[in-house]
């Protein structure tokens, strides 16, 4: 049943998003060129209604079960909703944001899913106590947002999310866990349908709608794996979606530096900084691709580690991460502390000899 399911899914996916772009360019849901944007002709922009319907129609046919389930279908519909008004209306933040914790908050509250305490590296956990429904909402409030971030080009934000999605579905293949399995792999051909129409160049883009409904997913399938299998550390989810993760980590400290406001845009995203550096559109595209893949691998190899290999897999991820951040100038094109560090170790080095 579950292989229809998914065959059903990728079909649909791929025949109504044409529909969906006819109705998006009827409608005005359209994306217009500025100094920001990388293309340069009025673009469609509701594509992630598309992957929402593949997926409802997934989820009524095949009917997935868990206690959080009828929360989730909630919390989505609440996030594709205001998806649609800013890709209609082009919403200001904090209307985007409420809606964002209304999702969050239904999951959270009716769906009874929360991060009571986390595994540390050494052993023992750490609970959070009166701080597990906020630490739980800044967590899918977050990670809806990274992937929100890192939609600047034809085909990145789907391809990212369903190498995520892969990496999510395959790990709770292995724990049992056949709920997030299920889900995961709807939302993934879902997604793997409009990618057809959505790598470049791309006919339409996924827009808010398809951003965050992504982003919410992910966050949510990411603690549900986590909620059931809790020997397995929340470090797992972080690297499963460091590429989106890190790029948003970048973007506040980036922002802190220069003092600008955290919400102010700006052209130094990974995708932006790649296209500096002299890649095309495709070969960014298929380079961050590769990254979220690395990342995938890194979290199945640190879910299998022991403590002392699993805490020196985090410090050379970190030092790897940081590397290239900065040498492709995720933090601007003046900050280079570690490479400064590195040049200087060798100058050093040299003069010794």
């Amino acid at each position: 049943m579950i292989f229809f399911t998914l065959m059903v899914c990728f079909t649909i996916s791929i025949l109504i998003t044409p529909i969906i772009k006819k109705l998006a360019l009827i409608i005005g849901a359209t994306d217009k060129p500025s100094h920001r944007k990388v293309h340069q002709a009025t673009m469609p922009r509701l594509g992630g209604l598309a992957i929402f319907i593949s997926f409802i129609i997934g989820i009524l046919l095949f009917q997935p079960i868990n206690p959080a389930s009828t929360a989730i279908l909630i919390g989505c519909t609440i996030i594709v909703i205001t998806g649609i008004c800013d890709d209609l209306f082009e919403l200001p933040a904090k209307y985007k944001l409420i809606g964002q914790l209304a999702a969050a908050a239904v999951v959270v509250f009716l769906g009874d899913l929360q991060v009571v305490f986390i595994n540390l590296p050494l052993g023992g956990h750490l609970e959070f106590g009166l701080l597990s429904i906020p630490f739980t909402i800044l967590w899918i409030v977050g990670i809806t947002n990274a992937i929100n971030l890192i939609d600047g080009l034809d085909g990145l934000a789907a391809g990212v999310s369903s190498i995520a999605l892969v990496t999510i579905s395959g790990m709770a293949l292995i724990q049992g866990n056949l709920y997030v399995v299920a889900v995961g792999s709807i939302v993934l051909v879902s997604t793997l349908g409009f990618l057809y129409h959505n790598f470049h160049p791309a006919s339409i883009f996924m827009g808010d709608t398809g951003a965050l409904f992504l982003g919410f997913v992910i966050s949510v399938l990411s603690l549900l794996g986590y909620k059931n299998v809790t020997f397995i550390s929340f470090i797992i989810p972080v690297i499963i979606l460091g590429v989106p993760i890190s790029d948003t980590i970048f973007a506040i400290l980036r922002r802190l530096i220069n003092n600008q406001p955290l919400g102010a845009p700006d052209k130094f995203h990974l995708h932006h900084c790649m296209l500096r550096l002299g890649y095309s559109h495709r070969q960014t595209v298929l380079i961050i691709y590769a990254m979220a893949a690395f990342f995938g691998l890194v979290a199945v190899i640190y879910s299998q580690a022991k403590i002392g290999g699993a805490i020196f897999l985090i410090i050379v991820l970190i030092i790897l991460m940081e590397l290239i951040a900065e040498k492709v100038g995720l933090m601007g094109k003046d900050f280079h502390p570690l490479l400064k560090f590195l040049r200087m170790l060798r100058f050093t080095t040299a003069k010794d000899r």
